[in-house]
């Protein structure tokens, strides 16, 4: 009996070591030929480390530059150069991790990846339950120049989360998902990108987050993100077949360079749109997207825009201050023969102040459900109702989890009018009713 028992308890044990989950390391200094991947011993690139890992295990990427260069590029497929391919999948509750080492920065330098009449890719993720996080990518390159594009996270998969990424001072989009469904994008930057080589040089297509899912991709969310001076739009989703959530984002400085100079068209958020003619991708029901508790701040064009929308979206709670239009809700047919006022909108809660255009623009209020708006009743706001209207608390740095910073831009002044002058649609509030804007006091 005694025997039995312990050979019952050794196959239990030799069963728990080979399920438990792994973690290797990769830095700068490490060597994928010669090195194990222990902490001591680490890899020198994420591409070898994917190869040991399976579901449930984590690599560890030490902080300092990576200098990057044509021999690591993972794949090669006709135009597309991935740099990193991330195509193993992890499962529930047993992620992939690709995490950055607790308290350091790895950064990805692509400046010396520059094939020619070929898109970079730094990081092509196809594989699904996976968690990247703390990671930083710059200097993306662009080499064609007709129409194209780069990117510094591609998204293919499913359930994946983005985490405390950062994608600045490249020519590529900062992070684009064109499949996969249940996607977290959480606490993302992507800030001071511009394609001056294709086209114009004007960059105007280069968002700082793209997301276009097919059939299917349900589910994808981007929260407690930021967009500033990228050439082209802050957030950007034509052409998705799924509804789309804008959660707690902010876009400022779209459509410039950092000395103002006009680049590409300088939306804020563009929450639509289909083109201007009705073509074989066009979905049977066009989707509704959320864009709630968001802020656009000078933006060259809109500040939020339905960008030719065949049908309406939900506007909740947003902040929007000095954009060409803060609001803009144009609209296409269902045939799309024309462009016509905004039809199919909800708007409630939403804050206008000093546009430099207008408040609102193509708007039918008569086929909209439009409440509590400072451009919908009789409220008029001033600089007095403001904490603070200095903008460059916008950029201020994360907080320690990753989280926006504690800001009191457009934060609403004890005793402004617009404090509970809002609508109960669901959302938490403190007071006797919601604050108009994306700031509860």
């Amino acid at each position: 009996m005694q025997k039995h028992f312990l050979i019952l308890f050794a196959f239990c044990f030799l069963f728990v070591v080979e399920n438990e989950a792994k973690v290797y390391y990769v830095a700068v200094a490490g060597n994928d030929s010669a090195n194990s991947g222990a902490i001591k011993s680490p890899f020198a690139t994420i591409t070898y480390a994917q190869k040991m890992v399976e579901a449930g295990d984590t690599i560890y990427i030490r902080g300092g530059i990576y200098k990057m260069s044509e021999n690591q590029i993972a794949h090669i497929s006709r135009i597309w150069v991935y740099v990193h391919l991330l195509n193993k999948s992890g499962a529930p509750g047993k992620r992939i991790n690709y995490w950055a080492y607790p308290d350091e920065h790895p950064v990805f330098d692509l400046e010396n990846i520059k094939p020619i009449n070929q898109r970079v890719f730094a990081f092509d993720i196809t594989g699904s339950w996976i968690h990247l996080k703390g990671l930083e990518v710059i200097h993306t390159q662009v080499t064609i120049k007709s129409h194209t594009q780069s990117e510094c996270f591609h998204n293919e998969g499913s359930n994946n989360i983005y985490e405390q990424l950062s994608m600045h001072d490249g020519q590529a989009i900062g992070f684009f998902l064109t499949k996969g469904s249940n996607n977290l994008i959480l606490n993302c930057d992507a800030y001071r990108n511009w394609d001056y080589v294709s086209e114009n040089g004007k960059g105007g297509n280069t968002d700082g987050f793209g997301c276009h899912p097919q059939p299917g991709g349900k589910g994808n969310v981007f929260r407690g993100c930021r967009a500033w001076f990228n050439s082209d739009d802050g957030y950007d989703c034509i052409r998705a077949y799924e509804t789309v959530t804008f959660d707690h984002c902010w876009a400022f400085y779209n459509g410039y360079s950092t000395q103002f100079q006009d680049l590409g068209d300088g939306n804020g958020f563009k929450a639509g749109g289909w083109g201007l003619v009705k073509d074989r991708r066009v979905p049977d029901t066009i989707p509704m997207h959320f864009i709630q508790f968001c802020v656009a701040v000078k933006n060259r064009a809109n500040g939020f825009y339905s960008n030719h929308q065949p049908g309406g979206s939900y506007w909740y709670n947003n902040s929007a201050y000095l954009n060409g239009t803060d609001f803009n809700m144009l609209n296409r047919t269902a045939d799309f023969t024309a462009d016509v006022q905004g039809y199919g909108h909800v708007l409630k809660n939403n804050l206008s102040f000093a546009p430099r255009t207008y408040q609102t623009e193509w708007i039918d209020t008569t086929k909209c459900t439009i409440t509590n708006n400072t451009f919908s009743i009789p409220l008029k706001v001033s600089k007095s109702d403001f904490v603070s209207l200095n903008e460059s608390q916008l950029s201020a740095p994360r907080k320690v989890d990753g989280s926006l910073p504690d800001i009191t831009f457009m934060h609403l002044k004890k005793g402004s009018k617009l404090i509970d002058a809002g609508t109960d649609i669901g959302f938490q509030f403190t007071g006797k009713k919601p604050d108009l804007g994306a700031f509860e006091q």
